[in-house]
Parts: C-alpha cells; structure tokens; sequence
C-alpha cells in the first residue's frame, strides 16, 4: 500500500499545478456550491470557511517569509538540495501543505455543499499524504540519519507553535519573499471564493435582482486581476529579489 501511495504521490507532484485546478474544476461540476442560506448554521459555516482560508494563507505567508522550500523539486521530480529544519519547518515538517489542506477545506466549505466538502477534503488529504511520503522516501534516502532524527523529534502534520520562537530565532521574516513566492496561490484563492459567491448570488437572487452585488464582485475580480498583474511584472523586473550577500 506504501508502495502504490509513493507512486502516487511522485505522480501527482510531478503533475499537480495542472491536475489540482482540474480536480476542483472537476469536483465543483460534480457538486456544485449551492444557493445562500439564512440560517445560523449556514452563516456560521461560511464564517468558518473564511478562516480557514485566512488561516491556510497566513501559516504559508509564515512559512515563506522565515525559511523557504522549494517545493517544484528539480525537473519537477522530488528533490532537496539541503535538509531545512529551521523556522516553520522546526513546529512541523509540511508546514506549506497543512495550509494548503486549510486552505482547500475553507474553499469547499464555502461552497455549501456537503458532497463537496467530504469528497474535496478527503481527496486531497489522501493525494498530501501520498506527496508526503514520496518526499520522505526520497529525503531519507539522501540526508539518512540525520532525516530520521528530525521526523522523531518534528511531527508530519501538527502544528507543535509552542517551538515556534526556538524555530525562528534569530531569522527575520522577509516580507518581499512571500509577495514573490505566493502571490499566484494568494491570487488563485481570492478568485475562487469570489467566483464561488458571484455563482451563489446568482443561483440565489437571479442575475437581474443581485445585478449590483455582482457588479461588485465582477470588480473585485478585475481589481485581483490587475494587482497580480502588476506583482508578476514587478517580480519580471527584481524588484522583490533578495538583495545578494556582500561578501
């Protein structure tokens, strides 16, 4: 079974930026966010949806801006250079995932459908965990030892925040690294819930009774638009670069 879920997760590592957005697409097709409610629980549900994605955002913005994996591997294969144990890595070993897998529960929670919520959860836990494992196949064949003290002494997926000053003292948090390295993930979140809401007020009202709510919202997706726009031409240009060392 370990096995087949490494095969897996080399697969979907290997192929992910193309195939995650297909599987959402896929998944909202198959269950498709449904019309506002006004109930407690409902309203609740929603307000619980939005922070998780604030959540998921803020631990990856956290986990960039101390120390940063890059996590595209090399020929998009699974690959570490160096074993990074320092900053988030130091409270958990998949710091960018568990934000990720935050981020995603919030999304489909805010959908309102339950058989997105079960289906979009558990699918993408199980493709992290394969992913997981591929990677610590890979990192404990090339760092040994010293890899599998680390996974004894940093859990896979808790979040110990009590290591958290330990982890990260002395590093100082780089506010241009995470504008660089996230703005596209950052971006791509914001349109999904806004794309969400404009098919839900939509479905709810009708396009003529929600015309001025939907006008807001169609602005608030040119504006995301324009300003991650604007951040890839500034990236294209150095300016969020990290000033070299002086030696």
């Amino acid at each position: 079974m370990t096995a087949a879920m490494i095969g897996i997760g080399n697969f979907f590592f290997k192929y992910r930026n193309q195939l995650f957005p297909a599987i959402i697409v896929a998944l909202f097709l198959l269950a498709p966010p449904v019309a506002h409610g006004s109930t407690a629980v409902e309203q609740v549900s929603a307000i619980v949806a939005i922070l998780l994605v604030l959540a998921g955002l803020g631990l990856r913005a956290t986990v960039i801006g101390y120390a940063y994996i890059q996590r595209g591997g090399l020929n998009k294969r699974v690959y570490a250079k160096d074993l990074v144990t320092e900053g988030m890595f130091g409270v958990c070993r998949n710091p960018l995932y568990v934000g990720n897998m935050l981020i995603y529960s919030g999304v489909f929670l805010f959908s309102g459908n339950p058989l997105a919520v079960v289906l979009g959860i558990g699918l993408f836990a199980f493709l992290y965990q394969c992913i997981v494992l591929a990677e610590e196949e890979f990192l404990e064949k090339k760092f040994g030892d010293a890899y599998r003290a680390y996974c004894r002494d940093v859990p896979r997926w808790a979040l110990r925040l009590r290591r958290f000053r330990s982890a990260t003292e002395g590093m100082a948090f780089n506010v241009r690294r995470v504008i660089a390295k996230d703005y596209s993930t950052m971006s791509a979140t914001l349109i999904t819930l806004l794309v969400i809401e404009f098919y839900r007020a939509a479905l709810n009202e009708g396009l003529t009774q929600s015309l001025p709510y939907l006008a807001v919202l169609a602005g608030l997706l040119a504006l995301i638009g324009l300003a991650t726009g604007a951040i890839s031409r500034l990236k294209k240009r150095g300016v969020f670069s990290e000033p070299k060392p002086i030696h």
